[in-house]
């Protein structure tokens, strides 16, 4: 049954469990096989052999952004294990036709290679498939995208607070976060400091707000990336994804499509 991962012993040489997952990597391995990199449901970032994985059935399956039922069989936990697939949501051919879904999938799986593998992370397997799902409107994968990499931050220890402001507990007017603190500020508080202050996008603060424009959205992807690189990337040596780029250009184009003329997408981002 989809979603059991309790180990189950078939024999005493053997464990298994069954889980839901998204494809999120694939490289060869040998003539015909496959290891397949899976966002799992309960078991996180997991793993696994893929035996014929290269063959004209599996390859359709083995595309990152579907959705497939695995059961992952080892002689031991810590053993890379053997995978056995069946599909879910084939969606792989629909996220190619856009290149905002395209480097959305290869943005979100590299920000997942950030965890620890086989740490469980349900509710960025939750997010994760539901931004799959809206790939095709620009603005919603844009906020579900920065939502996602403000998550991944928390998970990882670097949380911010955009609930209330630093200074005054006001969950009102928030139109600033705080680059040191990683708070939020309301308009008034953080006037007289503004030029070193970063936007707050509408839609990240707790007040209703419509959807996010080009500036907003381009506000929210150099608030999520400042963080990231500061906390992150900075202190492992990393570079940034170039998939992001790639995303966050994407989709600003594709809403200054929508939008054009009135909103450019700005030089700076």
């Amino acid at each position: 049954m989809s979603g059991e991962t309790a180990f189950q012993k078939e024999d005493t040489d053997t464990m298994q469990w069954q889980d839901e997952g998204i494809v999120i990597g694939v490289r060869r391995h040998g003539e015909t096989s496959v290891v397949a990199e899976l966002m799992t449901k309960t078991r996180g970032r997991h793993m696994g052999l893929v035996r014929g994985g290269r063959s004209r059935t599996m390859q359709p399956v083995l595309q990152p952004g579907n959705r497939v039922d695995a059961v992952w069989r080892a002689r031991l936990d810590e053993h890379l294990g053997d995978y056995k697939l069946e599909p879910i949501h084939l969606r792989a051919a629909r996220l190619m036709e856009s290149a905002t879904a395209v480097y959305g999938v290869q943005a979100m799986g590299a920000l997942l290679r950030l965890l620890p593998e086989r740490d469980p992370h349900p509710h960025l397997f939750d997010a994760l498939d539901a931004i799959l799902d809206h790939m095709e409107d620009p603005a919603g994968a844009g906020e579900l995208y920065v939502r996602f990499e403000l998550a991944v931050l928390n998970d990882l220890g670097f949380g911010l607070d955009l609930g209330e402001c630093a200074a005054t507990g006001t969950r009102e007017r928030l139109v600033y976060v705080s680059p040191k603190s990683g708070r939020a500020v309301s308009r008034d508080a953080g006037a007289p400091y503004a030029d070193r202050m970063l936007p707050l996008p509408g839609f990240l603060s707790p007040e209703p707000s419509e959807p996010a424009g080009v500036r907003e959205l381009a506000d929210a992807f150099r608030l999520s990336g400042f963080f990231l690189h500061r906390h992150v990337y900075e202190p492992r040596g990393l570079q940034q994804n170039a998939a992001r780029d790639g995303f966050v250009q994407a989709a600003l184009k594709a809403l200054e499509r929508r939008n054009k003329p009135s909103e450019p997408v700005p030089s700076d981002v």
